[in-house]
């Protein structure tokens, strides 16, 4: 029941009252029948312009009048038709009042194909978010200014799954791996002027260990901890079959762990913000599984490998955020590393309805707060409901406040037209993907959604 496959390397399974889901190569359905390749997500034309409230350049920075709430409602919206927006330009999102800019236009910006963000587990924004990422469907990597929306060059050095991931600190710095990690070496590019140096050569030391060892990395979905010491990847041979999982020391450059896999190949791994444990997550025997540093101590978060994200709690915690197809209400639980209490969020089934979604923890400077995009739901006898096609705001607490932040008006066809939405760290700026309402698995791009800083309460 694996699905949503980027390169073979990403997938989700579930499963609702029997139905299955299933969504690599186009199986899954966000129609009412349940039959694919026919969406009721399209409205019906005319479709009214976006009006401009702010012109490019300053985007939202005039948008937000004193007192602005953003809306906590959990009411099944009809999303409102919109014609898709000019790039750079801030317009008012119809349903819930919040300021979205048009981040890149892969024609206008003369991008081969698509220019979308690339996934809702890594930051999208640099250390003080005056940068953007976006992947392009020929596997190159483009920066972009956050304040102005000009693409600003392509990065050097960078193709396909380079599992970016910037510099913590340093607006200018963000490291990479080899394509797929064959190579075994972690890289640091400093941006502005497109130098490259080594900061970690794993390859003798793998290989010491694992002497057909051949790829390090994360599998296309982890990241290091918050503060960007320390490191957990994956190793595979050169046929891609797994070996083991190492955690690593940045500041140091020391391996501080091994772990053998016999024979169960990870879906990812994945560092936790605080660089306690070793994220492993899987559907084989082992599930997903929080190791320590050193790989003695193990912690079972669950039986399956679902969309999650690694997030820190209101406390500073590490907690795992994820989605439990398996039980009765499909929660949608965080899980605390250190003490290994579990805690529903709230439902993912509603009224015979399930959901596909992606997480995102990445707004480590706002502790307590993750951000949820959904979309492919199968719909039950009453249709769409509150949580579907949209983006927002949940807190990490029982009965949380969730807040409605925006319709990412993405007509589910295919891995790259999912939303992946992605929070920076002081949760202010979401970038997330969308055809805008036109049923075309390349023609994507990607949109920002600005916030007040004071607004998640």
């Amino acid at each position: 029941m694996n699905a949503i496959c980027k390169h073979g390397a990403r997938s989700v399974g579930w499963v609702l009252v029997g139905l299955l889901l299933a969504s690599c190569g186009g199986g899954a359905t966000d129609t009412a029948s349940g039959s694919p390749g026919t969406s009721v997500n399209t409205p019906p034309p005319p479709l009214p312009q976006p009006t401009p409230v702010a012109p490019a350049g300053v985007a939202c920075a005039s948008f937000y009048t004193a007192g602005f709430q953003l809306d906590t409602t959990r009411t099944a919206d009809t999303v409102a038709p919109l014609a898709k927006p000019a790039k750079g330009v801030a317009f008012s999102e119809p349903n819930y009042k919040t300021c979205m800019v048009r981040a890149t236009d892969h024609v206008a910006d003369g991008v081969n194909g698509f220019t979308r963000n690339d996934y809702s587990r890594r930051q999208a924004f640099n250390a003080d978010s005056t940068r953007y990422l976006a992947y392009s469907l020929n596997g190159a990597w483009h920066v972009y200014d956050a304040n102005t929306y000009a693409r600003i060059k392509v990065l050097p050095g960078l193709a396909g799954d380079a599992e970016a991931q910037w510099h913590p600190t340093n607006p200018d710095l963000l490291y990479y791996l080899p394509t797929n990690g064959v190579g075994m070496k972690l890289n640091e590019l400093t941006v502005s002027s497109g130098s490259t140096r080594v900061v970690g050569d794993f390859a003798a030391r793998l290989r010491a260990r694992w002497p057909t060892a051949n790829a390090a990395w994360t599998k296309s979905e982890g990241s290091p901890s918050a503060n960007g010491r320390y490191w957990c990847f994956m190793v595979d041979d050169a046929s891609f079959a797994t070996l083991g999982v190492f955690t690593w020391d940045r500041d140091t450059d020391t391996i501080l762990g091994t772990m053998n896999t016999n024979g169960d190949r990870p879906d990812h791994v994945s560092m936790s913000p605080s660089g306690n444990h070793c994220v492993v997550s899987g559907d084989g025997p082992r599930g997903t599984v929080a190791y320590s540093r050193d790989f003695s101590q193990q912690r079972l978060l669950l039986a399956k490998s679902e969309h999650s994200d690694l997030a820190i709690a209101a406390n500073g915690d590490d907690v795992y955020v994820s989605v439990d197809y398996q039980s009765n209400a499909g929660d949608i639980f965080m899980l605390n590393l250190r003490t290994g209490v579990r805690t529903a969020l709230f439902p993912n089934y509603v009224a015979g309805s399930a959901t596909a979604l992606h997480v995102s923890g990445k707004a480590f400077n706002k502790p307590g707060w993750v951000l949820l995009s959904t979309y492919a739901e199968t719909l039950g006898s009453s249709g769409v409901q509150w949580l579907h096609r949209k983006i927002f705001a949940v807190k990490l607490e029982a009965n949380p406040t969730l807040y409605n932040l925006a319709f990412h008006r993405s007509i589910y066809n295919g891995y790259w037209t999912e939303p992946h939405a992605s929070v920076n760290r002081d949760f202010t700026k979401i970038l997330f993907s969308s055809n805008w309402q036109v049923n075309d698995a390349q023609n994507v791009d990607a949109y920002m959604v600005e916030i007040p800083a004071t607004a998640l309460r």
